[in-house]
């Protein structure tokens, strides 16, 4: 696979980290750059995030359809660096976020999937998952919460469940921040060696880490079997934040453009209203 990509054509860097089949981890590397230049690919962000805010506006006028945005990493992955870099300049009217720790007690009392349908977007709005209902194929697994025969059969759950989201109206992007285990251990240190970061990390952090090749065996699986057309997976490179930005605006870019909202029709005559 070339390995030089365009920074400025954004369906062409969607293109390439979209999943389709076999999705191949091992063989994408956490650290790519597709050959951009770093000071270059960070002068043109903003420009990239101006487009999705334009799109994001014309989407939330439209009042139809729907984006929802999931975000999956290993611990230190950069979730909320995404959303801080790439999503905070949005209008904040149009778009929230949805994130999901361990279960309460009455979240376990019912399915898996009812704590996660009632937090999708509304008409003409983007909502993003931090951690979502892939947890349920992901930790469940890894730590045993579940028995495989349980746990299996949650494949075609989720995709049901997503084909009926998009049946719907609404868009989905499932992004995947692939992080080498290195670039892990690096920011877990440098969270313990910070006064001000120290609150993120949590001694278990270690024990989920112990399991890296149990997760990305998770992983490749989850994403294999359900990325399709309709609901794609995309495997972001995420040792580089710069890189990583750059790739998840693209995504949001191409998509929004594909989507193509549209403004609503204005009142008739309301162009020759003179207001005193």
């Amino acid at each position: 696979m070339p390995r030089r990509l365009d920074p400025t054509d954004h369906r062409a860097i969607t293109d390439r980290l979209r999943i389709a089949g076999d999705a191949g981890l091992g063989r994408r590397r956490q650290d790519d750059d597709f050959g951009w230049d770093k000071a270059h690919a960070k002068s043109l962000l903003p420009d990239v995030l101006a487009a999705v805010s334009g799109l994001q506006e014309r989407l939330y006028a439209e009042g139809a359809r729907k984006l929802l945005v999931v975000l999956q990493a290993m611990d230190a992955g950069g979730k909320d660096g995404t959303l801080r870099d790439v999503l905070t300049g949005l209008n904040p009217a149009g778009i929230s976020v949805a994130a999901f720790g361990v279960p309460t007690e009455d979240e376990r009392g019912h399915d898996y999937l009812w704590r996660v349908h009632q937090h999708t977007p509304g008409a003409g709005r983007i909502t993003v998952f931090n951690r979502s209902h892939y947890e349920d194929v992901l930790v469940v697994r890894v730590k045993g919460l579940a028995p495989k025969a349980c746990w299996s059969r949650r494949y075609a759950h989720i995709k049901n469940f997503e084909r009926l989201l998009t049946d719907e109206g609404t868009a989905i992007v499932k992004i995947f921040l692939h992080l080498s285990r290195e670039e892990q251990r690096l920011r877990m240190q440098d969270r313990i060696d910070s006064p001000d970061e120290r609150w993120k990390f949590r001694a278990g952090d270690l024990d989920d880490r112990a399991l890296w090749d149990d997760y990305m065996a998770a992983y490749r699986e989850a994403i294999e079997r359900t990325s399709v057309r309709s609901a794609p997976w995309f495997v972001v490179p995420a040792d580089r934040k710069w890189v990583r930005n750059l790739a998840v605006a693209s995504i949001l870019r191409t998509t929004l453009e594909s989507m193509d909202p549209q403004y609503p029709e204005p009142e008739k005559g309301v162009e020759h209203i003179v207001v005193t």
